[in-house]
């Protein structure tokens, strides 16, 4: 049997669809699971167990008859049998109908829903890959959803653990407090002050100054980074230059803080104690139920908003 998903949206998209392309491989052995997905989000399955072709299409750039022909023209060159789709965009559910995949999923909302053969009720009051993981059931899948889970390359492995050499930690806690710069020209809130940052860093370093802190600087983060490092001079600073590499010091820390982002939930994957900061999104949707993953909601959806205090008191325990 062969599979193509249709995922778009950012990597921490990808990776809470992770569950769903698991369990269906876990129920179809020998499937053969392709995924279409924004070119921006194509590193996620760097890390994916369960994924063979990873193929880029921006769903939202102002594609041409032209591009959605040559994405057509690729999809019957494949003969799929099962397509699941996570949009609700009309021009993705005529596509699935226009390749002839005898099997169309998606959920029976939005424009879309005419065009499938399966359709699914969308349940959007629920953990987000709960909710993706639904689409199964247009297969006739019913087993609950698994856990986020990940395979991190072992060259990956070897690079985290050199890193680890080269700052002379080993057990540590890692912050990540940057955002995409799609969430910052959309107007997204997911950065949290640098000021509030430096006041949670002063206070491990007071508590728990053997402790070290390491700070991680994705491509996008140079002014976050520096100008954390201006006011803690002790803080170590890593540079991932991919998602397996970054899941790779994720798996060695003993805490993850972060903000609403990719690396959150890589660290939910890794089963590795998250604390994560949210301003105008929803913790329940965004993190299992479990005493390891804990979100702090913005009482107003303004990062600014959320005490500093109020998250050392989660992190100390009171």
């Amino acid at each position: 049997m062969r599979v193509v998903a249709f995922v778009p949206g950012g990597i921490g998209d990808q990776i809470l669809f992770f569950p769903t392309l698991d369990d269906l491989k876990q129920n179809y052995p020998n499937a053969e699971i392709d995924v279409i997905v924004e070119p921006r989000s194509k590193d996620a399955y760097r890390v994916s167990k369960s994924v063979g072709d990873v193929i880029g299409f921006d769903y939202k750039d102002r594609n041409s008859p032209a591009d959605w022909a040559n994405l057509l023209g690729v999809i019957r060159d494949r003969y799929y049998d099962v397509a699941l789709s996570l949009g609700s965009r009309w021009g993705v559910g005529l596509l699935l109908w226009l390749t002839g995949t005898s099997i169309r999923i998606g959920y029976n909302s939005g424009a879309s829903k005419i065009f499938l053969t399966n359709p699914v009720p969308l349940k959007q009051d629920q953990y987000a890959a709960q909710m993706y993981h639904d689409l199964l059931r247009g297969m006739g899948i019913t087993s609950p959803c698994p856990d986020l889970s990940i395979s991190i390359p072992k060259s990956d492995l070897d690079w985290a653990e050199a890193e680890q050499k080269r700052l002379r930690i080993s057990s540590y806690v890692l912050i990540h407090g940057g955002s995409s710069q799609l969430a910052k020209n959309k107007g997204i809130d997911k950065i949290y002050p640098v000021e509030n940052w430096q006041r949670i860093i002063q206070d491990f370093q007071q508590r728990q100054p053997d402790l070290p802190l390491v700070v991680v600087q994705g491509p996008e983060d140079q002014d976050f980074v520096a100008a954390l490092t201006r006011s803690n001079p002790h803080l170590k600073v890593t540079q991932p230059e991919d998602i397996g590499k970054l899941a790779a010091m994720i798996a060695g820390a003993n805490l993850m803080l972060c903000t609403d982002s990719a690396p959150m939930h890589l660290a939910v994957a890794l089963q590795v104690y998250t604390l994560a900061l949210f301003g105008p999104t929803d913790p329940e949707k965004l993190l299992p139920k479990s005493d390891k993953f804990q979100g702090i909601k913005s009482p107003t959806g303004k990062m600014a908003d959320i005490p500093p205090e109020q998250v050392l008191e989660r992190v100390w325990g009171g």
